[in-house]
């Protein structure tokens, strides 16, 4: 598969461990503090992180983050850790196939952020997609 396409290889291993991370987290969490379960996932993923980025030799371009871009990339973390806390909070009390189902309106989400503030273009494809996305999560979460 040429490199254009990798993009899709990462996207499907993504799919794959955000699936462990709801099965792995919903037996993780079933005697513990969600809050407490979020900030350790944290921490080992932080420790994880810097291990793969200090043995990839990335270390160095540390300071090459600046400006806007390390605001935003501020923000996305803030959004990224209030997104898992939330995401602990329902895997809680809630079954972990309808919570993950409900967090994948993520995309939907994505699409209507991405027009509003990208500038990106709703194509009808990527209208119905939208529709059965929430509507699978929908049903998934239907007794």
């Amino acid at each position: 598969m040429s490199r254009m396409h990798s993009w899709i290889i990462f996207a499907v291993l993504s799919a794959v461990f955000a699936a462990l991370v709801a099965v792995f987290g919903k037996i993780g969490i079933q005697n513990v503090d969600s809050t407490l379960a979020t900030s350790v996932r944290a921490l080992v993923m932080a420790a994880f992180l810097v291990a793969v980025s200090l043995a990839l030799g990335k270390g160095e371009l540390l300071s090459t983050i600046q400006g806007k871009p390390l605001l935003f990339i501020v923000f996305s973390g803030i959004a990224g850790a209030l997104s898992w806390l939330f995401y602990f909070f329902a895997l809680k009390s809630g079954p972990a196939s309808g919570v993950a189902a409900l967090d994948r309106l993520s995309v939907v989400f994505v699409l209507v952020f991405a027009i509003l503030f990208l500038g990106e273009h709703l194509s009808w494809k990527s209208g119905i997609g939208a529709a059965f996305i929430t509507a699978g999560a929908i049903l998934m979460t239907i007794k």
